[in-house]
């Protein structure tokens, strides 16, 4: 792959979208005569890493290395010039940083590239034109060809419209392959989103991967023609400003940083807002046949396999995490028996949209707006259609927050209040207790999501929710009594803790 840059602004850009790829264990090889521009790749590449413009990035020319403890990944910037031997390699500790983070080595010629093997190589020399440079990068693994074939498809979609000199900025992502940055240019601001397609996964007994089985979005094609059909019926969703779809890339409007929360703690005139906007949507007729860009989405049914399936992470997952040893096969069995006591009358519910995540990171705050347009809703490209109690638990019992009891029984009152208005026959009774087992369901997949997320993926962030989780199971089983599964929750039922936000 090769760039042509027209000045240093258009280095350190394409600095800032190399560093939105970076991954643990990368290193980039940087190679290039003294003044080609180096120094100021490195600098920007850092910077943005930092989200600090002005972050001091001295040379290591002296050092050898230079390393900083960012919060997004750790980076050792390294410069061989001065190294006699390249075993002295070992002695800087590259193995180290590259058990946890990025290297990004400076004149790699005077050193051992089998101690790279699979690095980025990147090669900088002076273009026909004064200030202009070219950087010429060759992958040496399948993952940095595909991530070069992805840089590729995202610099051509920014320069097509128009934002290809915009500043950068990281925005954190969620906890799926999708990432997203913010992009600034004359007072406007847009966000990028690169939804790749879903990759290879292993299968399930069922001869199905998880994926397909709990009806995960494939493509993009499901967050266009989904949104479509939400801004039909009048419900605030990013406006979408140019796109890829075969690849999976968006230009969007930026709806903001701002979330029903407000400083980690539930807003409650935002809640209400959440839970009128839930109500009214179930109260819309849906189709299930969607449609975006000459393509076709079937919208599928949120049924038992989809609900069992998820909560086997629980059992998966954290059973053997909180008791040092995995389910035996009786437990299995039981476990899926009880599940199907509580979830059957639940699935005999009129089915209506299903947005599956309805909780504080994905409604946004729109102070500016009026109504209900003060909501603005993303990562709805799941969506199924079963039980509207699903969504219900999910902003109630939000996995994100501690929800007060109080607050959690008045959302659910003005719910009830609002879906009786809506529908002829509304069993309230009924409702409340659907909310309650789709409340433990939802719950006992991101006990066994959220270990998962820790032991095999590497991202321990999310194990500091467990405590509220937890306490969500405990409420969730005061409200249904003495059912046949409870049994398998005893290990967090018979626990002392207390407090939701305890660690």
């Amino acid at each position: 792959m090769k760039v042509l840059l027209e000045d240093q602004r258009a280095t350190e850009l394409f600095a800032a979208d190399l560093a939105e790829l970076l991954k643990e264990g990368d290193v980039l090889a940087l190679s290039g005569d003294l003044g080609t521009g180096k120094s100021t790749l490195s600098r920007a590449l850092l910077r943005h890493l930092a989200a600090d413009p002005h972050l001091e990035v001295p040379s290591p020319t002296f050092t050898l290395v230079q390393t900083y403890d960012l919060t997004r990944m750790p980076v050792a910037h390294f410069d061989l010039y001065r190294i006699e031997e390249p075993e002295e390699l070992e002695e800087l500790g590259l193995d180290e940083y590259l058990e946890t983070g990025v290297a990004l080595i400076e004149w790699p010629e005077m050193g051992d590239p089998s101690y790279w093997p699979e690095a980025l190589d990147l090669k900088l020399i002076e273009g026909t034109e004064p200030d202009t440079r070219e950087i010429t990068l060759t992958a040496n693994s399948e993952s940095w060809q595909n991530r070069l074939d992805r840089l590729a498809a995202r610099r051509a979609l920014l320069k097509d419209a128009g934002w290809i000199d915009a500043e950068r900025e990281h925005v954190q992502g969620d906890a799926s392959m999708r990432t997203y940055f913010r992009l600034h240019k004359e007072g406007e601001t847009v966000v990028f989103m690169d939804s790749p397609p879903t990759g290879p996964e292993p299968l399930l007994p069922s001869g199905k991967t998880y994926g397909e089985t709990v009806h995960r979005a494939k493509d993009v094609t499901a967050f266009f023609a989904i949104g479509n059909a939400l801004a039909e019926q009048g419900f605030r969703v990013p406006k979408r400003l140019a796109a890829d779809p075969e690849n999976g890339l968006a230009l969007l409007e930026d709806f903001g940083d701002q979330i029903i929360t407000e400083n980690g703690e539930a807003v409650k005139e935002r809640y209400e807002l959440a839970i009128d906007d839930i109500a009214r949507l179930h109260s819309c007729d849906w189709k299930t046949e969607l449609h975006a860009d000459g393509k076709t989405h079937q919208l599928k049914p949120c049924d038992f396999e989809v609900l069992i399936t998820e909560a086997d992470l629980y059992l998966q997952w954290y059973l053997p995490y909180a008791n040092g040893k995995p389910a035996t096969e009786q437990e299995s069995k039981d476990y899926v028996e009880a599940w199907k006591d509580l979830l059957e009358p639940v699935l005999q519910s009129k089915p209506t949209l299903l947005l599956r995540d309805y909780h504080s990171p994905n409604i946004m705050w729109l102070p500016e707006e009026t109504g209900l347009n003060k909501l603005g809703l993303i990562d709805y490209q799941d969506a199924m259609v079963g039980p509207a109690a699903y969504d219900v638990a999910s902003l109630v019992y939000d996995a994100r927050v501690d929800m007060p009891e109080d607050l959690q029984e008045h959302l659910l009152q003005r719910y009830c209040d609002l879906a009786r208005k809506n529908k002829p026959i509304f069993d309230e009774m009924a409702f409340r207790n659907a909310v309650a087992v789709l409340a433990l369901q939802r719950n006992a997949k991101i006990l066994g999501a959220f270990v998962r997320l820790d032991k095999q993926l590497g991202k321990p962030k999310y194990m500091e929710m467990l405590p509220r989780i937890r306490n969500y199971v405990r409420q969730c089983f005061a409200q249904l009594g003495e059912v046949n599964l409870k049994p398998m929750f005893n290990v967090i039922l018979s626990s002392k803790e207390t407090r939701q936000s305890d660690s």
